[in-house]
């Protein structure tokens, strides 16, 4: 199997509360969901019909077995999720206090965590080398073995070496419990740029990987290291795209926000689609951003991907540009959602 997408990096069974708008110590029920944002990336863009693996590890436990189960469920392949021995599955709780709130409490990550533990020795580069897009967050890099693994993988696909509709990119994200210092994260964010041609972050994000500045001097810094699009977002202004020869901004997509966590893996798994479609930067950009937005309107992340259709009715409904071609909806698997529904069941937009 080609895949389309091939993510690699975090893996984790997400604890959702069923209590909106309360901290965790007032919650009384929860929901238990695939988490880690390579491996929500790799669920959005199998949403879109996409042919998506996972390279990333679990503890050889219960909750393992069941995040085995939710990527079958979705359609992402597998094949490269091992245990580690004596490592526990690790566990992400959240307290869901919108519109802006959602402080994430992680168990079972320190000092390590399986997906911390992947070895470059276990990778399959031909796989790697072959994708159509290979998908790396800067959170892998930040310890041993994941790091070298990460960066045998990008070196058995060397940005010279691409094919046409080859993309190799890098998710911006900088979390700061998981690194002594930001100099830190800049320096090995250095070590990977050379083989990335597509960097997406915020602004945060983008001022750990290249220095502070505003939006178009940071995504110029990119360019400079040789990246040939790079994704800025802009927070409330949308988010804005960067080549060579083209700059263009995707105004926010306004819904109700219920939890802001998952938004920008689906913005990743949409961008994705978009690139392997073949169709204008801006379209590309709408069309995530729109994603994302419905992700932000649900409660969970996995499980609130959208489909083709459930985007395009957002987009529509906005008055923005729809895409001409969209995989249809009887090819993806995962989801039984009606089109244009943005609620999730329970939740009262």
């Amino acid at each position: 199997m080609t895949h389309e997408l091939l993510t690699i990096g975090r893996i984790s069974v997400d604890i959702y509360p069923n209590d909106i708008g309360v901290g965790l110590e007032d919650v009384t029920s929860f929901g238990k969901y695939l988490g880690g944002s390579p491996s929500n990336v790799a669920v959005a863009a199998a949403r879109h019909g996409r042919r998506t693996g996972v390279i990333t590890r679990t503890g050889d436990d219960p909750f393992g077995t069941y995040l085995h189960r939710e990527l079958e469920k979705f359609g992402v392949d597998d094949s490269f999720v091992s245990p580690v021995q004596g490592l526990q599955t690790p566990a992400t709780f959240c307290a869901i206090q919108p519109p802006h709130d959602f402080p994430l409490y992680f168990y079972g990550r320190f000092p390590t965590a399986p997906d911390l533990q992947i070895k470059a020795n276990e990778l399959d580069t031909d796989a790697i080398r072959d994708a159509q897009i290979f998908w790396s967050t800067v959170t892998g890099l930040c310890q041993e073995p994941s790091r070298e693994a990460h960066i045998t993988a990008h070196e058995a696909r060397p940005r010279t070496g691409l094919k046409d509709g080859q993309y190799t990119i890098l998710d911006l994200d900088y979390r700061p419990m998981f690194w002594a210092t930001e100099e830190e994260a800049r320096e090995q964010v250095a070590r990977i740029l050379p083989h990335v041609t597509v960097a997406i972050g915020n602004d945060q994000e983008c001022s750990v990987a290249v220095g502070p500045g505003t939006p178009d001097e940071q995504a110029d810094r990119l360019l400079d290291a040789g990246v040939e699009i790079a994704v800025v977002k802009l927070g409330p202004e949308g988010v804005m795209a960067k080549t060579r020869t083209e700059r263009v901004v995707s105004a926010p997509v306004p819904v109700e926000t219920v939890n802001g966590l998952g938004a920008g893996d689906s913005f990743g798994g949409a961008f994705v689609h978009g690139l392997l479609s073949g169709w204008p930067l801006a379209q590309v950009l709408d069309y995530a951003n729109a994603a994302g937005a419905i992700v932000a309107s649900r409660l969970s992340c996995a499980d609130a991907m959208p489909t083709p259709a459930e985007v395009t009715s957002l987009l529509a409904e906005r008055g923005r540009l729809v895409p001409d071609a969209a995989v249809p909806d009887a090819a993806v698997p995962g989801q039984d959602s009606v089109p244009g529904q943005l609620t999730p069941e329970g939740a009262a937009l």
